[in-house]
């Protein structure tokens, strides 16, 4: 571009012409798109679990195993089935079946109590998952208690969570981190002695993805909305995770050069009805740092990946154990 310019210097040039080429300069300047950032999108990322999950259900089917799914649903909340019908066409590429059962919101927690504790005890059902929050009328902590972490593919119970927490082997992380964790290895994000923020404390996503970046050897920092000076937080991360669930808490100026943002939230925009965003200001961020996950079209695309390879995983185990049996 500057190419055009050569002769700006030129000593034969009057001083109405220089003028007109200076002039001519700074508006090719401005009118330059600002760098853009790398794109990490979820979509090949999915397609690649999807594709590894299918080979690992075939290498079961000749063992006379298939991965299965049992999936409780409390009432009708539009995003509840959104995920649900999700997770039924996800499990049916890879050949792994799902059990949806959907139960009213008026059931005794002794009668959800005996359900799951009958899903538990069937030898056909690798994995749990019902879907959160559930009713009031229902101890939430009780229920989550009754899934073993055998079968505690997306890290419901305590117990599960404790072996998360104590690096035990074979407790399987929450679905959604372990989507963001997945994504930075895809992408080859280096994680070592790099400076992480995880922006939320929730134990869904914050507190267990701190636990594996720290796995991960990244020095971790985990920050919320209520945390002071969070600007100058974000600023000082290679990593910046945004789980906190406020549409465009992250502003381009609290971001630079060099940066990998993960924006794990999605939130109706405000700014646009009828549609969502992340937490992230992604139209400022993107034109500040190296790489960024789009919301939507990031993390979410990967986490059912990621509930099916769980799946798959705890139905490998089984199998195995019966192997050795």
């Amino acid at each position: 571009m500057l190419d055009k310019f050569a002769n700006l210097n030129d000593e034969n040039l009057n001083p109405m012409d220089e003028a007109l080429l200076e002039e001519q300069l700074m508006n090719s300047l401005l009118e330059e798109e600002p760098p853009q950032a790398k794109l990490l999108h979820g979509k090949p990322v999915a397609e690649a679990i999807m594709s590894d999950n299918l080979s690992r259900t075939i290498r079961l089917s000749s063992r006379k195993c298939q991965p299965t799914l049992a999936v409780f649903r409390v009432g009708e909340r539009p995003d509840d089935i959104y995920y649900e019908n999700s997770i039924k066409r996800h499990c049916e590429q890879v050949g792994v079946r799902c059990q949806t059962m959907t139960l009213p919101t008026n059931i005794r927690e002794d009668e959800f109590a005996a359900i799951l504790t009958q899903a538990v005890q069937d030898h056909t059902i690798h994995g749990i998952f019902f879907f959160s929050p559930l009713p009031p009328n229902l101890d939430e902590a009780r229920l989550r208690s009754l899934i073993p972490p055998a079968k505690d593919v997306d890290c419901l119970s305590d117990a599960s969570q404790a072996a998360l927490y104590l690096g035990q082997p074979g407790a399987f992380a929450p679905c959604t981190p372990a989507a963001v964790m997945e994504m930075l290895r895809f992408y080859q994000i280096p994680l070592e002695g790099k400076q992480a923020v995880v922006l939320g404390r929730s134990l869904v996503v914050g507190k267990p993805l701190s636990q594996l970046l720290l796995a991960a050897n990244a020095t971790v920092t985990v920050a919320h909305s209520k945390s002071e000076n969070l600007s100058q937080v974000c600023w000082q991360a290679d990593i910046v995770v945004a789980a906190v669930g406020k549409a465009h808490l992250v502003q381009g100026s609290w971001l630079r050069p060099g940066q990998t943002v993960i924006d794990v939230g999605m939130n109706p925009d405000p700014a646009h009805g009828g549609k969502m965003c992340g937490d992230v200001d992604f139209e400022a961020a993107q034109t500040m740092v190296q790489a960024i996950t789009p919301a939507p079209g990031g993390v979410g695309l990967v986490t059912t990946a990621i509930l099916c390879r769980q799946v798959i995983e705890a139905a490998e185990r089984q199998a195995a154990r019966n192997g050795r049996s």
